[in-house]
């Protein structure tokens, strides 16, 4: 005689579908989290987009990653779990070409590249040429090869004839936050960020002057293909382009690309 299969109590009951329950919210929270790559000078900027998303998204969770574009790749490439690519560059954002959703592609800031001092610095440079001058001895930019801002820099650089003169005297920042902070605490004599980041230390740094660039500087968001979260991806793409990620990304002091 086949022996039947006790009933559960209704204890053990509550206790599966609780069980069922959390899972399900655990997955679910999953398909709500949205993980975001993006540009080191976005920082201060996105941490207020993310917010506003998250408001406008009820239930979504935005997780920000910042660093220079060049690592943020580098990631993506070994497989990090990343949704959205925001690069400060279209170089990094071509790197990226098999990564990404090509249709998902699009500008949406621009920016300026500056030279910044020490807010306490007697020198007041006019020109990329008053840099040769024996008073700026360490100058900091971005690594070149990984850092957008130290491409703008040394494009900058190489125009106005200045490579072989400024040659021993860069000290280069993995970020350009980095090399933020090197000038706000006086450790270089000048440095080179863009504009939205001079804005995050008014006090300790002040701008010199703004320098041309042949390329122009701006950022490319696009939805990253191995991303499990597609449908979130592109509506906190959207709505970086929308209009209220736009107010947000100028009142930080990007303008429209």
């Amino acid at each position: 005689m086949t022996t039947p299969t006790p009933t559960p109590t209704p204890i053990r009951l509550r206790a599966a579908m609780l069980a069922a329950t959390l899972t399900f919210a655990g997955a679910a929270s999953r398909a709500q989290e949205l993980v975001v790559s993006a540009a080191a000078s976005l920082t201060n900027a996105f941490q207020a987009v993310g917010q506003a998303f998250e408001q406008a998204q009820p239930g979504a969770k935005v997780r920000f990653n910042f660093a220079a574009s060049g690592p943020l790749l580098a990631q993506i490439r070994q497989g990090a779990p990343v949704d959205v690519f925001a690069s400060a560059d279209q170089e990094s954002m071509h790197r990226a070409a098999r990564l990404i959703v090509a249709a998902t592609r699009a500008d949406f800031a621009a920016n300026t590249l500056v030279l910044i001092l020490p807010s306490a610095s007697a020198q007041a440079p006019k020109a990329l040429g008053d840099l040769a001058s024996p008073s700026f001895q360490r100058v900091s930019t971005g690594t070149p090869a990984t850092v957008p801002v130290g491409r703008y820099t040394m494009e900058a650089v190489e125009r106005a004839g200045l490579t072989a003169a400024l040659q021993p005297r860069w000290i280069y920042g993995e970020s350009v936050r980095q090399v933020l902070n090197y000038v706000a605490r006086g450790e270089v004599d000048a440095g080179f960020v863009y504009r939205t980041d001079a804005m995050v230390e008014r006090e300790k740094t002040r701008i010199a002057f703004t320098v041309p660039t042949s390329t122009p500087v701006t950022y490319p968001i696009a939805q990253v293909a191995a991303s499990q979260n597609a449908a979130l991806a592109n509506a906190f793409i959207a709505f970086v382009r929308g209009s209220a990620g736009q107010e947000i990304l100028q009142r930080f002091g990007f303008s429209k690309s």
